[in-house]
């Protein structure tokens, strides 16, 4: 039996992918690369934008098609995640054949429904019920059990859900209707998790949570005074654990004790994304952000006061509804000041289901596309500078992989999360390299071992 799985989204669903298919290793599947020779085949998907929506839509307009030529009745076709959540059975309506919709707090019943249809499909000679599985309903212990890994696929770097859900509730955000209010697991049970990673030659962990930095704080509940602190502190004790990262926190929950971690930990990498969205108090108001860019600079200073190396990327969004030219300038003047190095850059689009929505979309196509390049060319001139000041120096790298270009250079990143590419051989996958930097692009650097 095969599955192939399809990811759409953030790291989030990347996470959920890999505990989905540890799920079906466990039960005896084979992962593989090609859809059409697959027994299952599941999409996990990502609703943030609509054209996320519409890529996977199309990905199982193929798959569907794809069956009818084969004519045993198979792949199962399963969809998951986020626009599982957001759209439900209105996923059958627009594409006819689609087996199975599991919402975001169900992705980990996706192995044991596509295995039962998988059985019933065989064992009925390739006939079908004509009407999709949907369970889009919450589970309360959904939080607890993405943590599975496989193991023959340890990698250096590992993703750890921490959280499940957002309470921010931001006006343009579908998040906290997709991932459901916010759930933190219990600590034990992450360190836990990370040890066996370690144990398996895990070197790098990233820590994610919708707003990973609100670890244990959940609406309305007895919260620790700041649980994630404590959390990266024992991750960092772990035998074997090098490196930490964590993803995506938020300006709200950006404690000095926090700050501190970056001085204090050497595990801690000098690298943070921390999301702006916007230089303009009064759309940062509109768009629900609990801070205003004084509060937010502050944060970006105490960062580069306690690592003065520290590595920053952001979320940018232009063309809010009503952002005049004065907003973006405030967004342009901040984004530059703030010096940040990687970013993501979007441009505003309405979500169905958000406050923003009901809102007059008032900014054009072209505004919007204007605005977006402007703040691209800051970041490429911001990028190029931070890498450039990295030729000559001497870094230590995690390889993690061949590189998909070049023969015989491995590919790995920095503590500043920065690619670089080196030549090692194939069984240098999982050690450390220092390497000198002789080139930078915006991108990637070029190295060799020293």
């Amino acid at each position: 039996m095969k599955v192939y799985l399809r990811t759409y989204g953030c790291q989030m669903n990347v996470r959920d992918s890999e505990n989905i298919a540890a799920d079906f290793v466990e039960r005896g599947w084979e992962l593989c690369d090609d859809a059409k020779s697959a027994d299952a085949v599941v999409v996990n998907t990502c609703s943030v934008r609509e054209q996320a929506e519409q890529k996977a839509l199309g990905k199982l307009w193929h798959v569907v098609n794809d069956r009818k030529e084969r004519g045993d009745g198979l792949p199962v076709i399963c969809v998951t995640g986020c626009m599982a959540q957001n759209l439900g059975e209105q996923i059958s309506k627009v594409v006819r054949g689609v087996d199975i919709i599991l919402g975001a707090r169900q992705t980990h019943k996706v192995a044991e429904e596509c295995e039962r249809l998988f059985k019933d499909i065989s064992a009925k000679a390739g006939t079908r019920k004509r009407r999709a599985l949907v369970n889009i309903d919450d589970d309360l212990q959904s939080h607890r059990l993405i943590n599975k890994h496989i193991a023959a696929q340890t990698r250096p770097c590992a993703f750890v859900s921490i959280m499940q859900g957002c309470q921010m509730n931001c006006s343009y955000c579908i998040v906290p209707k997709t991932r459901g209010v916010q759930r933190s697991r219990p600590e034990g049970e992450i360190l836990d998790e990370v040890a066996r990673l370690a144990a398996g030659g895990t070197r790098e962990v990233t820590l994610l949570g919708q707003v990973v930095n609100a670890f244990g704080k959940e609406a309305g509940g007895k919260n620790s005074a700041d649980a994630f602190v404590s959390l990266l502190k024992k991750v960092a004790k772990i035998d074997g654990i090098e490196r930490i990262r964590f993803t995506s926190p938020h300006p709200a929950f950006f404690t000095d004790a926090l700050i501190d971690c970056y001085a204090e930990l050497k595990e801690l990498c000098p690298y943070v994304h921390l999301p702006m969205q916007s230089g303009s108090d009064r759309i940062l108001k509109l768009m629900r952000r609990p801070y205003r860019s004084k509060q937010f600079s502050e944060i970006v200073g105490k960062l580069r006061r306690a690592r003065p190396d520290i590595s920053m990327s952001t979320d940018v969004i232009v063309g809010f509804p009503t952002e005049s030219p004065d907003d973006f300038n405030m967004t342009k003047a901040l984004f530059e000041e703030c010096a940040f190095d990687m970013a993501y850059i979007f441009k505003y689009s309405p979500r169905a289901g958000t406050l923003s929505a009901q809102m007059q979309d008032d900014i054009s196509d072209g505004e919007k596309e204007a605005r977006n390049q402007i703040l691209l060319e800051s970041l490429r001139v911001q990028s190029q500078a931070f890498n450039d000041a990295l030729i000559g120096t001497v870094q230590s790298v995690l390889a993690e992989a061949p590189a998909r270009r070049g023969a015989g250079l491995l590919m790995g990143r920095t503590p500043h999360h920065r690619k670089a590419f080196f030549k090692a051989g194939a069984d240098g996958i999982g050690k450390f390299f220092n390497v000198k930097i002789e080139t930078a692009t915006v991108s990637a650097l070029g190295a060799h071992v020293v």
